[in-house]
């Protein structure tokens, strides 16, 4: 990063914002790696779950006042997708048990290989381990597997998820907090 940058906790009235940005990332950043189905079907499996933001476990990085990325954790048992997911589960985890998960990072892809993934992720790790989770897990995609392998996370399994007929592939990830 090089200007003046905050991290803050995102509240409802970032919605716009944070919505506009998620939908450039993965229209740009994935189409390195998806064909043009697949980043349309990703749509449909991607996007913020608000559940984070009333939570208070969303964060925000700007620089100079522009959002430059986006992510959270989260206490609950949702893996991934955002409020249109049918999968979504509130139910809360047992931090002596569960993993916690990272969920919905995204980065403006004027600011991809900035450090604005890694300053959300250890802001996430550091709130999760302060809630005694051990461990983390996060279903990445192909285009965020490279800065999650690079941060210490491990693949679990691959995964595809079918949207219409159109197989997106994702990987599930995982760390222990103590490493």
């Amino acid at each position: 990063m090089i200007g003046n940058v905050t991290t803050r906790l995102a509240t409802p009235a970032d919605l716009v914002a944070l919505n506009d940005l998620m939908t450039l990332a993965i229209d740009r950043l994935q189409t390195a790696f998806l064909s043009h189905e697949q980043v349309l079907a990703s749509r449909a499996i991607m996007g913020l779950d608000t559940q984070l933001i009333h939570d208070q476990t969303y964060f925000m990085v700007e620089e100079d006042g522009v959002l430059a990325g986006c992510g959270g954790w989260s206490r609950r048992a949702t893996l991934y997708g955002g409020d249109h997911s049918a999968s979504r589960d509130a139910a809360l985890l047992d931090p002596l048990r569960d993993a916690a998960r990272v969920r919905a990072m995204y980065t403006h892809p004027n600011f991809v290989r900035r450090g604005v993934g890694r300053r959300i992720l250890d802001l996430c790790e550091k709130a999760a381990a302060a809630e005694r989770f051990d461990r983390v897990e996060l279903m990445a995609t192909l285009s965020g597997q490279p800065l999650y392998a690079a941060c210490g996370y491990s693949v679990i399994e691959p995964a595809t998820v079918d949207v219409d007929g159109v197989s997106v592939p994702l990987i599930r990830m995982g760390k222990h907090l103590s490493d």
